[in-house]
């Protein structure tokens, strides 16, 4: 199907806030864009809209989970706010208000609700990703987080590997656990939430303070140990009402919800708070963007049909695959669609193409695709593609947001300031500093462009991370984020993913995981082709292709199956030696 046939099927209808934009054209080139509209009002004391809604809701389905059995388990709004009010209580009378509750578990009902009651108790929360948390024999990065936020409580996964890891890091701290047998002494979450509440919850909620830290979220560390993000209740509630003023009436979060991305990062947890406080009914999806763990998302997606979707590109290029395949799936899929939103990189078009093809040929629409652009430092997306659009990008601002693009090399660099941004990074002054400009904008380190320059309106796209441009050996300038979209293209159906290494080396090679089928023969040649319109340093010189897939463990792979390739180039030095190495071996191609 051809671009102009894609663009000629009329969407599936939805409802978004119009494009209303103020434009500021300075004579250095800068431009500073807001939206007209104004920021909906919101209620800042998270803990007490939750009750407010649950008072609604009553009886009504908050969260389903899969049981061990498989089959689908859920909690009531009823329930989880009592639950919360005996947390509450527990947290309130054995911890000050100030103090840190570290969680380290899934995506799971006892994290919803201990989150909402360290909030009620006025605590704030500590997430930290268990893949993260135990990466590395010697827990370094969970070390430095401990030693930097001092949790004095902490929920845990009932696994022996953390248990033996909080050992290790978090000596003395004491432990809640759904199940406290790997642990020594530990508090059984059941008889936390069991905790009579009394009337101590309802003053808890009456006395927090919206603008006090409420959570402390770790950047992904990925060329360092993390820093920590603090964010009150106020940039929490604010980033929401964001996200509500741009896609949600198309999104629908009141609405039946399955998602995946993990609460430890800024978007997943969102979607949990945006759904409770919306009086939605999530679906908690145990599935992950990974070869294996995806299946489970697939399944999940057989039996309920939802209105919105989310995930990263990497996910997305597996559900497509798996729909070209699956007609009952794609039916199902397709059924409500109105909304799919990804995040975490760039969609390739290729991606988004087949996707669109799909669509059309299930419901005779295209379904409106947006993003979710922020990141740990806006605490989540704050611009989005709210209008009808046929190409990627990372759209425009949202309502309360200023978006200062500063000209860079024939694109903008992004620096955002707004309610949602954060204040600074916990203890570290002198990179608080060099994050802002000396108007007080966030320097994102992202650049991006304007689909059209004449009409702003079409939005922004992404056009590559600051820190991901090098120069070769040469002198040579390689903008890394736009030679991967590119490649990326290039290799549509034949690639997962990849690296590009540089190595100090004058000439530019790749490094990528093939899909089924591929070949060097047949990644080399895709590469050919793109090479043919490729300049200077863009041009990739070799290629060869990895026999192991990323390793999260290794920090190869985030949560949100997103690639560091810092860490995979330093964690695979023999392969950058192997694509480097004069005469080449038979594994790897030349290519240019």
């Amino acid at each position: 199907m051809t671009t102009t046939m894609l663009a000629d099927a009329p969407f599936r209808e939805a409802e978004f806030m119009p494009v209303d934009l103020d434009v500021e054209r300075r004579a250095d080139g800068t431009i500073i864009l807001k939206s007209r509209v104004p920021l909906r009002a919101f209620d800042a004391n998270i803990p007490r809209a939750f009750a407010e809604r649950a008072k609604l809701k009553g009886d009504a389905t908050a969260i389903g989970w899969r049981g061990a059995d498989g089959q689908w388990a859920y909690r009531s709004y009823t329930q989880i706010k009592r639950d919360m009010d005996g947390a509450t209580r527990w947290l309130a009378e054995n911890f000050p208000r100030g103090t840190r509750l570290l969680i380290i578990a899934e995506n799971s009902l006892p994290v919803a609700v201990m989150t909402f009651a360290a909030w009620a108790a006025g605590m704030i929360i500590v997430p930290v990703s268990i893949a993260y948390g135990l990466a590395g024999g010697d827990h370094a990065r969970l070390r430095h987080v401990i030693a930097r936020t001092q949790p004095d409580v902490i929920l845990a996964e009932p696994h022996p590997a953390i248990a033996a890891a909080l050992a290790a890091t978090a000596p003395g701290a004491r432990i809640v656990s759904s199940d406290p047998a790997p642990f020594g002494d530990t508090t059984a979450y059941a008889d936390v939430i069991a905790t009579d509440p009394g009337q101590v919850a309802d003053t808890a909620i009456a006395t927090v303070d919206p603008d006090a830290p409420a959570i402390y979220m770790l950047t992904s560390g990925s060329t360092g140990l993390p820093k920590i993000v603090p964010h009150s209740l106020t940039a929490l509630a604010a980033c929401g009402a964001q996200g509500l003023d741009m896609i949600g009436k198309a999104a629908g979060w009141d609405d039946v919800m399955l998602d995946w991305l993990p609460w430890h990062h800024a978007a997943g947890a969102s979607v949990m708070r945006t759904c409770l406080l919306e009086g939605g009914t999530l679906h908690i999806d145990a599935g992950k963007p990974l070869p294996g763990l995806f299946d489970q998302t697939i399944a999940n997606l057989r039996e309920i049909s939802v209105a919105y979707f989310n995930n990263v590109p990497t996910g997305y290029a597996m559900l497509v695959e798996a729909m070209e395949h699956d007609a009952e799936l794609r039916t199902r899929f397709f059924a409500k669609m109105r909304l799919m939103l990804y995040g975490g990189a760039g969609l390739p078009q290729p991606v988004y193409d087949r996707l669109q093809e799909l669509a059309i040929a299930e419901t005779g629409h295209r379904i409106h695709m947006t993003t979710g652009y922020g990141m740990t430092e806006t605490v989540s997306g704050c611009m989005a593609i709210h209008f009808p659009a046929t190409r990627v990008g990372i759209g425009l601002p949202a309502p309360g947001l200023s978006l200062k693009l500063v000209p860079c090399d024939g694109r903008y660099e992004v620096r955002l300031a707004g309610p949602n941004v954060m204040k600074g990074y916990l203890g570290e002054p002198e990179k608080t500093a060099a994050a802002f400009d000396d108007e007080g904008f966030y320097r994102t380190g992202d650049v991006a462009v304007f689909h059209d320059e004449s009409d702003y309106g079409q939005g922004l796209a992404f056009a590559g991370r600051l820190a991901e441009e090098f120069k070769l050996a040469n002198g040579n300038w390689v903008y890394g984020g736009a030679v991967r979209e590119k490649l990326l293209r290039a290799c549509d159906g034949l690639i997962a993913d990849l690296v590009l290494a540089d190595d100090g080396r004058p000439y530019l090679a790749m490094l990528a995981w093939p899909k089924p089928g591929a070949t060097l023969g047949t990644v080399a040649e895709a590469v050919r082709g793109y090479n043919r319109d490729a300049r200077g340093g863009a041009v990739i010189r070799r290629v060869a292709l990895f026999d192991t897939p990323p390793n999260p463990g290794a920090h190869e792979l985030s949560d949100k199956g997103t690639i560091n390739r810092r860490a995979v180039l330093d964690g695979r030095r023999e392969w950058v030696e192997r694509v480097f190495a004069d005469p080449p071996d038979e594994g790897v191609a030349i290519t240019g």
